[in-house]
């Protein structure tokens, strides 16, 4: 906020702007210009016409007994930034967000939020609004750079360091490229999205086809020396902000656990009174992590009374002391809450068609884990329409996450998908969509719903892992199964030692340093995120957490193919068959023909539904196999060259002139058998041999392709 700011010192105001060369592009930072009355707000914007808002707001009101960090991060998409109306004919305001302003929102939020201090009660809200957009790229991971430099701008010294975001692709000849067109994206082999430091990666998403992992290093440090020089422009244009306007000071407030209550509680929780956490179930866990914390309180001599002490200082400061020992024990004696090694995976099992009527279903069990994934395919006509401020797109693959309250032993309302269940089934998405048949040869819209039945930690495992299964159980010709496992760091901040934790379960999930999930098929990388709470990340420790993930998939693979190694030989009774086949240019006329009618005479005659796309790509949909393999035969011959000595049966329309048979052959092709190819003996009149409707063995014996003609003899059998 303008802190001088008023309604008649406002119009002699001046914004500040600077422009900066960062990889190639002229970014412009500017701030005083719009959104006055808000803690700070920044406009990026570059030579292409996109121009994103983002404003940050701290609040100096703090409500009482809150016990984690309130801060909201919402990213908007404007319709009116690229020229477009949108919506439907009765609803033309934006309203809703899209699943994509969800995932935005989310991946602006995850880098901002570590970069804050830990208990920060402070309402903070950060709104990012793209307002002007060409359409050529999507501007959205500039939202990370304006959250961070609107906060350095309310010289919040709290929030630690400038945090940048940065999107790259490798494309299809391995050359790097920074903000990728649309274009690009349709055809890379790698997208890849970070943010982070000038000293650390702290955030990863990233979709993959067939990249090493030497090239996939190579992006990261290209990623990582955009987002340096993004970092560096931030902190010189809040020093070059600050000569010409007074800056705000900081409003955040946060608690402290009391040094001497802490030591303490830390001299009372021994080794020993931790054993009772160590090889029990998550259950157990929990009633002895809450059994340790009243004998704390009864030893402490707490009461309600009391002052010198708040029960929120006490449970945070065992908490504290419970993750100390944890952590040391990892550390130092690499002993595991479940006396797992670091790189050991749960035991997994499989269990397929556990639901009779579905398309596809796979049950996954890891110890008390449960995740069932129903594959369910669609008619062409069922892809998604994506009606978003860019041009209208598609989507034929769509992966949805459910996590019920029973599945972690809760009791909560049900509500809409939230921002974690998008992000998971979006995280799955990433994750299939490489090894998934192209849709000339499969052509089926593809729906896959992971339900989370027992929840013990990382559950975007089951909702891959499931999906490979739960696709080839319904007979989807997958190009290679893709297994999933998530990767967990500990580092030591005094000695610099860390190790590396594969396949953490709900119990470990605090512990983390950098949380890193990876997806693998049998040739590749498919997907990958990271996120990082530490101040540093080198290269070094993500090549080794790749390398150990490797052995986990290994595993979880080996696991996943015991069962069933490949997809079904024969498609569900109870899901539509599809299958499609090309038409060239020059014959879809033969097809359609005029209005459609001879589409709509086939729907009706063969009980199929038809779909022509815009690469004259046909697809037939039908009950069963005879209906769809009648319906092809028939679209065959109607496009086909007519050859002499092709022969068929079809039925007789007229009888003309009694010299001549009408053939109805294909649709709209009538041909002719002239009286004296009716039979061997003469004849008199045609109709005393054919009649109406009556079916004729016919073949070919003339073709003038330059008049269009066709001749044809009556088959006569002996």
């Amino acid at each position: 906020m303008i802190i001088w700011l008023s309604d008649k010192q406002i119009l002699s105001h001046k914004s500040f702007s600077k422009t900066y060369k960062i990889a190639g592009k002229n970014l412009t930072f500017e701030s005083g210009k719009l959104a006055l009355l808000a803690d700070w707000s920044v406009v990026i914007s570059d030579e292409e016409g996109n121009y994103l808002l983002t404003t940050a707001w701290i609040s100096e009101n703090i409500k009482k007994g809150i016990d984690f960090f309130p801060m909201t991060v919402e990213y908007q998409e404007k319709f009116y930034a690229t020229g477009k109306i949108g919506w439907n004919r009765f609803m033309k305001r934006e309203s809703r967000p899209s699943e994509v302003a969800v995932l935005n929102s989310r991946l602006i939020d995850r880098p901002i939020r570590p970069m804050f201090p830990k208990w920060t009660v402070n309402e903070v809200q950060i709104i990012s609004s793209i307002m002007s957009s060409s359409g050529i790229s999507d501007y959205w991971f500039y939202g990370v750079t304006g959250a961070s430099l609107a906060l350095m701008l309310s010289w919040s010294t709290e929030f630690e360091w400038p945090v940048s975001g940065c999107r790259v692709i490798v494309d299809k000849d391995d050359n790097l490229k920074f903000d990728p067109t649309f274009e690009d994206l349709l055809i890379c082999k790698l997208d890849l999205t970070i943010a982070g430091t000038v000293d650390a990666i702290t955030m990863v998403e990233s979709q993959w086809q067939e990249v090493d992992d030497k090239t996939v290093l190579k992006a990261f440090d290209f990623a990582h020396a955009i987002v340096k020089e993004i970092c560096a422009a931030q902190t010189d244009f809040v020093a070059e902000y600050s000569k010409i306007h007074s800056l705000p000071k900081s409003k955040i407030v946060s608690k402290s656990l009391s040094k001497e209550l802490y030591q303490k509680i830390e001299s009372y929780i021994t080794l020993e009174k931790m054993s009772p956490l160590y090889h029990v179930s998550k259950m157990e866990f929990h009633d002895e992590m809450h059994k340790l914390g009243e004998e704390t309180r009864l030893w402490l001599g707490y009461s309600e009374d009391t002052e010198e002490m708040t029960l929120w200082e006490i449970e945070e400061c065992v908490y504290k002391v419970i993750k100390k020992h944890m952590r040391k024990n990892v550390l130092w004696n690499k002993l595991r809450l479940d006396g797992r090694k670091t790189d050991e995976v749960r035991p997994v099992r499989w269990e397929f068609w556990i639901l009779p009527r579905a398309h596809g279903s796979a049950l996954f069990q890891r110890w008390i884990t449960q995740a069932l994934t129903i594959a369910t395919l669609g008619w062409p006509w069922d892809i998604q329409l994506i009606d978003d401020m860019f041009e209208q797109s598609e989507k034929r693959y769509i992966h949805h996450y459910n996590f019920p309250p029973f599945s972690v032993w809760e009791v909560r309302p049900l509500r809409w998908p939230g921002r974690r269940e998008i992000w998971h089934g979006r995280l799955a998405e990433k994750a299939i969509e490489p090894i998934l048949p192209n849709l000339e040869d499969f052509p089926y819209f593809i729906r896959c719903v992971s339900e989370t039945l027992t929840c013990n930690g990382s559950s975007s495992m089951w909702a891959i892992c499931g999906s490979s299964m739960a696709l080839m159980d319904a007979w989807v010709p997958i190009k290679n199964i893709v297994s999933w496992v998530a990767m967990w760091m500990i580092y030591d901040d005094e000695t610099g030692n860390y190790e590396i934790l594969s396949d953490i379960q709900a119990q470990e999930d605090f512990l983390w340093d950098m949380d890193f999930k990876i997806a693998w098929s049998v040739k590749w990388i498919t997907a990958l995120q990271m996120d990082c709470k530490i101040k540093w990340l080198s290269m070094e420790v993500i090549a080794k957490v790749i390398a150990q993930s490797k052995s986990a998939l290994d595993y979880i693979q080996t696991e996943m193919i015991k069962e069933l190694s490949e997809p079904r030989k024969e498609l569900s009774q109870y899901a539509p068959f599809i299958l499609s086949m090309k038409v060239p240019v020059d014959k879809i006329r033969e097809i359609i023909w005029k209005g459609w009618e001879t589409i709509q005479k086939m729907i009706k005659d063969f009980e199929v539904e038809i779909n022509i796309n815009d690469d004259w790509l046909v697809s037939v949909t039908a009950k069963n196999q005879e209906q769809w393999k009648k319906t092809i035969d028939h679209i065959t011959n109607m496009i086909k060259e007519v050859e002499v000595g092709d022969s068929g049966s079809w039925k007789v329309v007229k009888i003309l002139d009694w010299i001549w048979a009408i053939i109805d052959l294909w649709a709209n092709k009538s041909w002719m058998i002239h009286i004296s190819k009716i039979a061997k003996e003469r004849v008199n009149n045609i109709s005393d041999y054919l009649k109406d409707w009556d079916i004729v063995e016919y073949k070919v014996i003339t073709v003038d392709k330059e008049k269009g003609k066709i001749w044809l003899e009556r088959v006569i059998k002996d």
